[in-house]
């Protein structure tokens, strides 16, 4: 069973994926690969938030194995996009874009890691709460 929910979530998280992406690619154009970026980053702090939230023993929320499984290896990974990014990335470089692609590969590490510390100290907070 927690190979169809992770399926299910792969394919919802897949969906957005490709939506904000496109959405945001109709916005700011494709010269830069803005929407890959945004997706990354949302996706970074989604996962270090609510792993943090949910974590086992000092989580604020209780959830089970599979929801947590649902939640971050389904939806999580199938929302997220580092294969695109490397992808994108390679296509700069090889297109003459060597400043794009490293600040491609700048912007992602840098923001990406803030997103989950962030995603982690929002939850953290939400945790030491008492009786709310």
């Amino acid at each position: 069973m927690i190979y169809v929910l992770i399926m299910i979530g792969s394919a919802i998280g897949g969906v957005a994926r490709y939506w904000l992406s496109g959405a945001i690619s109709r916005c700011f154009g494709e010269a830069f690969p803005w929407g890959t970026l945004i997706v990354n980053v949302s996706g970074c702090f989604a996962i270090g938030f609510f792993a943090t939230l949910t974590a086992p023993g000092d989580g604020r929320l209780f959830v089970d194995a599979q929801t947590r499984q649902f939640v971050m290896i389904g939806l999580c990974g199938g929302y997220t996009t580092f294969s695109s990014f490397g992808l994108q990335t390679l296509n700069l470089a090889r297109g003459g874009e060597a400043f794009a692609a490293l600040a491609n590969i700048g912007l992602s590490f840098g923001l990406c890691l803030f997103a989950v510390w962030l995603g982690h100290v929002a939850a953290a907070h939400l945790n030491a709460l008492k009786g709310a």
